[in-house]
C-alpha cells in the first residue's frame, strides 16, 4: 500500500509545484460527501461543495454548493434528482460583488457497465437553470472510465486513474455550449476516503480568446458506510 501511495503523493506534490508556476492553469477544489444507492439501500444521496480560481492556488472566480436525492433502479442504473447554487465572480474586482448567480434544478440518470476491470458510466443530466439575468435549459452527457492500476477493482489501497469527457449543449443557437475532458490519478485510503487529481480542459463555444483553459483539478470524496 505505501508504494503506491507514495507514488501518488509525490505526483500530486510535483504537479502542484509545476503548474502553479504558469497562470494559465486554473485551480478547480472539489469536497464531496457521498451516501451511496445500493439494491439493499435504494435512497441515497450527496452534498459538493466547490471553488475555482484563475490561477491554481489563488485569484478566486467562482463556487457553488449543491446536493441531490437518488435511488437505484438497480445495481447499474441510478436516478438523482438535484439543485445548487453557483456564483461567479471577476477575479480582478471580487469587491464589486458576483457578475452571475445562478439556481438550479437538475434531473439525472446515471448507468454503469464493466468491460474487464474498467468500469463506464454513462451519465445524462437535463438542467434547469435561473439567472439573476434570465432562465435556460441545458442537456449534458458524459462518459467516464475509471481503470484500478495495482489491484482488480477499486477497495482500499488501490491507485486508479479516471478519465472522462463531458459535452453541454442547450435549446438555444449555438446548441453546442461547452466540452470538458479530464485525466485524473486517485488513491483509495479506506472504504471511505478517496482522493483524486489530475489536469481538466474546458472549452466553451464562444468567440473570445480565453474560450478554452486548462485547471489543476482536486477532488476529496467521503463516503458514508451503510450498514
Amino acid at each position: 500500500m505505501f508504494k503506491p501511495l507514495f507514488f501518488f503523493l509525490t505526483l500530486f506534490v510535483t504537479t502542484l509545484s509545476v503548474k502553479a508556476q504558469y497562470n494559465g492553469v486554473g485551480g478547480w477544489n472539489v469536497v464531496t460527501l457521498n451516501l451511496p444507492s445500493t439494491t439493499e439501500h435504494r435512497w441515497g444521496g450527496y452534498l459538493e461543495a466547490q471553488n475555482r480560481n484563475y490561477s491554481v492556488t489563488n485569484r478566486f472566480y467562482y463556487y457553488e454548493f449543491k446536493g441531490g436525492v437518488s435511488y437505484a433502479l438497480d445495481k447499474n442504473n441510478t436516478a438523482l434528482l438535484g439543485m445548487g447554487r453557483y456564483v461567479t465572480y471577476n477575479y480582478q474586482d471580487i469587491d464589486d460583488g458576483p457578475d452571475f448567480q445562478e439556481f438550479r434544478l437538475w434531473e439525472q440518470f446515471a448507468s454503469t457497465q464493466y468491460l474487464s476491470r474498467i468500469k463506464f458510466e454513462h451519465r445524462y443530466r437535463v438542467e434547469q437553470r435561473w439567472f439573476n439575468t434570465g432562465y435556460r435549459n441545458r442537456f449534458r452527457y458524459r462518459l467516464s472510465a475509471n481503470i484500478p492500476i495495482n489491484k482488480p477493482k477499486v477497495e482500499p489501497g488501490t491507485l486508479f486513474g479516471i478519465v472522462y469527457d463531458e459535452l453541454f449543449f442547450n435549446n438555444k443557437e449555438p446548441n453546442f455550449e461547452r466540452n470538458r475532458v479530464a485525466a485524473l490519478l486517485g488513491f483509495q485510503f479506506n472504504k471511505a476516503f478517496s482522493i483524486q487529481t489530475g489536469i481538466l480542459n474546458q472549452f466553451n463555444n464562444t468567440n473570445t480568446a480565453d474560450n478554452r483553459k486548462y485547471y489543476f483539478l482536486l477532488n476529496a470524496i467521503y463516503t458514508i458506510q451503510r450498514k
